[in-house]
């Protein structure tokens, strides 16, 4: 009897990107991909520019292809929230996230599913700048300060954590949706913390994040690892290590989100 292919949702969110999703969407490597059942969803988070035409160009060509626009802009973590529920909605086994400007390559999905097929009870899959070493970082385009800041931070979220990760600011993610439930996902920050917030949610959970070395590319685009995120970032993990140490109340309940 044939094995069953795992059901996959591969996720690229939007916001003013322009030609660059067309290009992104060009990228994922379905040909590699051949065994599993693959799905795309588009989703823009209210872009004022020609971003959304390019999505119905892609979606007009291309098969298993779904798109959502926000009617208003709902910030980065809830965007995400919203793609995740429709996975968990629709009974997908895992989902993929690439952001729609380019900077992280959908070359390595094969490889974050490879590491979900290696390990099936792992709870996510992270790409990671630092793992190919701080050349390969620096000839990505990251700006040095961003670099630093980076290291720097994930070097407290680990010490305060007992965590190992190398890079704690990634935006290019696979989740495992049997872990996610919509009650707990739903109250995680709205904001560019989420990936932070999830990733805590893993840690608090003794669910394992593994890593896979990436390159990422720096255009003209704006990084989300800025002075409000460096802040937020350190305050949060402070607010974590005090969850973890039974200190302050975990807050990972309902809160009802529309859906598209």
């Amino acid at each position: 009897m044939e094995k069953k292919l795992n059901k996959i949702l591969i996720f690229i969110i939007t916001y003013k990107a322009s030609y660059r999703v067309k290009k992104v969407f060009k990228e994922i490597p379905f040909k590699k991909l051949n065994k599993y059942k693959i799905y795309t969803l588009i989703s823009d988070d209210a872009s004022d520019d020609e971003t959304i035409k390019y999505i119905k160009e892609i979606y007009k060509k291309n098969k298993n292809v779904f798109y959502n626009i926000n009617n208003k802009n709902l910030g980065y973590g809830r965007h995400i929230k919203n793609c995740l529920n429709f996975a968990i909605r629709k009974k997908f086994d895992y989902a993929i996230m690439i952001h729609g400007d380019g900077q992280y390559s959908p070359m390595y999905i094969p490889k974050i599913l490879e590491k979900f097929k290696k390990k099936p009870n792992i709870g996510a899959v992270v790409g990671s700048r630092i793992l190919r070493g701080l050349s390969k970082v620096r000839s990505g385009g990251m700006p040095f300060y961003k670099m630093f800041g980076n290291i720097l931070l994930t070097k407290f979220y680990n010490y305060l954590l007992d965590t190992n990760f190398t890079d704690a600011h990634s935006g290019l993610w696979g989740y495992n949706l049997k872990y996610l439930k919509k009650k707990e996902l739903n109250n995680l920050a709205d904001t560019f913390n989420f990936d932070q917030d999830i990733r805590f949610f893993y840690v608090l959970n003794k669910k394992e994040i593994a890593e896979v070395p990436i390159n990422t590319y720096y255009g003209d685009e704006r990084s989300q690892l800025h002075i409000v995120y460096a802040v937020k970032f350190f305050f949060f993990t402070l607010k974590y290590l005090l969850i973890k140490l039974k200190f302050f109340k975990n807050t990972l309940h309902l809160k009802k989100r529309k859906k598209f």
